[in-house]
């Protein structure tokens, strides 16, 4: 009986032991994770804290993102180069502002007159995405990771009406990403600086137009104060991305929970932002009338103007860049494949 209950004794404490050490020996993940953008900014910024919340509860505390707001540890265009070279473990932006370094990254940011948000999902998971931007960002040491996605954003705030391609020849305009390589073909003289640069820059009187998101996002920030002409549709930016950036070695050597644990709260993050963004815009465009902002639309014949150019730039960029070229070719074909469904499946937009 002695030897029965030592033995028991010795098992149970044995187990416990394995327990703890189970415990004790569990992945820590702790890291620094500065902002493109202000997290006060709905969808755009704010979902990178529900990102950090879920996770935070996901893993029991295990896993925790300490946010830096833009600026407060790194520049907004710096984020890349700072988990590249690992001064910060991660990061959340939008690959756009990567383009000076990896001439691709655009591609998987903002097309100009390309896909829609649910497309750009579908090609992101299903279609091949993904693994492009992968095999185009873990040849510079890091990994990204789909982490919240809006509808179109406006095309651009103007102190005078845009009724032809002649009103933006020479304009001084704060563009970013590929379509403001489109507004330079069309002859505006184009700056980019991050979101929180912006309104000043409008207020002396440094750049005449500018463009940045979508109307709740454009009101926080106050544009509607200084100019009235507020042009839709986003034709530059028919979709925004937001990613998650990690530093691929550290990446590499999380376990596959937490590995996981990162890829749920993402694509959950991805729903939410999609849909805070869609419905932060009702009380925005409502609001607009009562400050006088006159939202109007871009004429047809500068639209089409403006694809035409566009074209011209992506072709310009593959020719120069191979990664470029792969990406392009493959959302392309993508796009094409899809436009059967898209054309019959859903009910006209003037229903």
């Amino acid at each position: 009986m002695r030897n029965a209950i030592k033995t028991s004794v010795v098992a149970v404490a044995a187990a416990l032991a394995l327990t703890a050490g189970g415990a004790s020996a569990a992945e820590k993940v702790q890291w620094k994770m500065p902002l493109g953008f202000s997290s006060e900014l709905p969808a755009l910024g704010d979902t990178s804290l529900y990102v950090s919340k879920q996770l935070e509860e996901l893993s029991g505390g295990n896993i925790q993102l300490k946010i830096y707001e833009p600026g407060k540890l790194v520049p907004p265009f710096q984020i890349f180069d700072a988990v590249k070279d690992k001064k910060v473990e991660a990061g959340y932006t939008w690959l756009g502002y990567d383009q000076g370094k990896i001439p691709s990254s655009p591609l998987f940011a903002a097309v100009p007159f390309g896909l829609e948000p649910w497309e750009f999902t579908a090609w992101w998971y299903e279609g091949g995405g993904q693994k492009l931007a992968e095999e185009v960002y873990h040849a510079q040491g890091v990994h990204v990771i789909l982490c919240g996605i809006m509808g179109p954003e406006a095309a651009g705030w103007f102190r005078k009406e845009i009724k032809s391609l002649d009103d933006i020849k020479g304009l001084k305009i704060r563009f970013a990403g590929l379509g403001g390589k489109v507004m330079q073909k069309a002859g505006a003289s184009v700056t980019v600086l991050p979101g929180g640069e912006i309104f000043p820059a409008l207020e002396k009187g440094a750049i005449d137009a500018t463009e940045f998101s979508m109307p709740a996002i454009d009101e926080k920030l106050g544009f509607d104060k200084l100019v009235k002409n507020y042009y839709f549709p986003g034709w530059h930016q028919t979709y925004t991305s937001m990613h998650l950036m990690v530093n691929l070695p550290l990446w590499d050597k999380l376990d596959k929970a937490n590995k996981a644990a990162v890829d749920t709260a993402c694509t959950a993050g991805t729903l939410r932002a999609l849909s805070k963004g869609e419905f932060a815009q009702i009380a925005a465009m409502k609001n607009f009338a009562a400050k006088g902002v006159k939202a109007q639309v871009v004429p047809e014949k500068v639209l089409r103007e403006m694809e035409k150019l566009t074209e011209e730039v992506l072709k310009e960029e593959a020719s120069k860049d191979p990664a470029f070229k792969k990406v392009y070719e493959h959302q392309r074909a993508f796009e094409k494949a899809y436009k059967p469904w898209k054309d019959k499946a859903y009910l006209p937009r003037n229903w």
